[in-house]
């Protein structure tokens, strides 16, 4: 939910200020000798902030771009993989108390019959989030991080039948690759950041970075300053965690991750993310394609049923 205000106990993401993951909690200071705080929380994860010298128009997109992009409840997006799954990033639908029953794909709405986390998955510790708060130093939380694995499947009541799947990329030379980014979130320049009080939900962007960094189950990218960046070079923002970052294969663009945490040069808090120089971490999604099939196999096998659970 855009601009949404709230307290510690149900943030859903810390951000610093060359580092941010994907249980947000925004800092800013109120006054510098009593070192009071205000936390703004807002539910969110990433979208499309832009170069600052190319017009915000030649990154708008109209929905056809991705049919299979999945909307999450107020902010967040997912991936449908197949006619009755979408995956997504475990950040992105954790946080809501009420769990996720519902997603909107090609403007219409979708139940969700079932949850699935990846056995892996564990949501950031309210101690490191306190430390990182007290000391201003994330690091702990970015080792953190590092070791998660931030991937969940949706299982839809009824298969989708007006839109097609998108297939996952299952390759492992990422390396170098040109990607796409597509989200709906908040957006803003490399120059500026993002907006501060933009919505998290707003029109469909893309736009394009290269993968500069494999690391087990993460693909990385760095938001490059003109003139080292490409054309319509990009980089995720607030508003769209779970979103997909695609490669193109025979002129038809797969899944290759999905967004999730981002982080600079250093590993102090961050006040304003969007900046040239951050490197966005996704799920690498070649790195957990067996658990994928797997999950959706066994679930065929009992027929399409299923408690929500973490260990399939």
């Amino acid at each position: 939910m855009a601009g949404f205000v709230g307290f510690l106990s149900v943030a859903a993401r810390i951000e610093t200020r060359e580092f941010a993951i994907p249980f947000r909690l925004r800092i800013r200071m109120l006054s510098k000798s009593l070192c009071l705080v205000l936390l703004v929380f807002s539910f969110s994860a990433s979208a499309v902030v832009i170069r600052d010298d190319v017009d915000d128009a030649r990154y708008r997109v109209p929905d056809a771009e991705l049919l299979a992009l999945v909307d999450l409840p107020m902010e967040g997006h997912g991936v449908l993989i197949d006619p009755r799954w979408v995956i997504t990033a475990a950040h992105a639908v954790t946080w809501q108390s009420g769990g996720v029953n519902e997603v909107t794909i090609n403007h219409v709405p979708r139940h969700v019959e079932r949850l699935v986390l990846y056995p892996g998955y564990r949501k950031l510790p309210q101690p490191l989030i306190d430390e990182a708060l007290k000391t201003h130093d994330a690091t702990q939380i970015i080792a953190f991080l590092s070791a998660s694995n931030d991937v969940a499947l949706l299982k839809l009541s009824e298969p989708v039948t007006d839109v097609a799947p998108i297939a996952i990329y299952r390759s492992n030379d990422e390396l170098g690759k040109i990607v796409e980014i597509v989200g709906k979130g908040a957006t803003g320049t490399g120059v500026r950041g993002q907006d501060a009080n933009g919505a998290h939900r707003t029109v469909l962007r893309r736009a394009f970075n290269t993968i500069t960094r494999v690391q087990g189950p993460w693909l990385c990218y760095t938001f490059h300053k003109p003139p080292s960046a490409l054309p319509l070079e990009g980089i995720s923002g607030d508003g769209d965690s779970g979103g997909p970052v695609l490669i193109q294969v025979n002129g038809q663009w797969q899944v290759a991750g999905l967004v999730s945490w981002k982080r600079g040069t250093d590993n102090a808090i961050l006040l304003h993310p969007g900046f040239y120089g951050q490197t966005n971490y996704n799920v690498r999604l070649s790195h957990y394609a067996h658990w994928i099939d797997n999950v959706m196999l066994a679930d065929k096998a009992r027929h399409g049923v299923g408690a929500v659970d973490g260990k399939s």
